[in-house]
């Protein structure tokens, strides 16, 4: 398997499992924000074995190139497996999870006041002594 840019417009979608791709919003406002985080897959042929939702996304989106990994000498078979591993070999955050989650964010986005005095000084006295903190 190999990574590499591909153009968007050479990837061939053929008959997929996933119909229904669903609302694609969120996914691209996350790839308009942070990029692809998780290549496509396709074979040597660029035929789309798993990524529909990225792929489409990437395509709302303008983009001329995609991310993806270039799967080798699979049968039919096997690249329909990985369509299936890819769509469900997955777990969602518990409720709990996403919610420590955030929080977490929060408290990095919107620092305590004490916390943005305490930097404020550590600057100040890094400045007078020539320090980086």
């Amino acid at each position: 398997m190999e990574q590499s840019q591909i153009e968007i417009r050479s990837i061939a979608v053929r008959n997929r499992v996933r119909r229904n791709l669903g609302d694609l919003s969120s996914l691209m406002a996350s790839m308009r924000r942070h990029g692809l985080m998780n290549p496509i897959v396709v074979n040597q042929r660029h035929e789309l074995i798993a990524g529909h939702r990225r792929l489409e996304s990437a395509k709302r989106l303008g983009w001329d190139r995609i991310p993806a990994l270039v799967i080798d000498g699979e049968d039919s078979a096997t690249q329909l497996e990985i369509e299936i591993e890819e769509n469900t070999q997955r777990k969602n955050l518990t409720s709990d999870e996403l919610a420590e989650a955030y929080f977490r964010l929060d408290r990095l986005r919107n620092p305590s006041l004490f916390r943005r005095i305490w930097d404020a000084i550590r600057r100040f006295f890094a400045r007078i002594f020539g320090r980086e903190t």
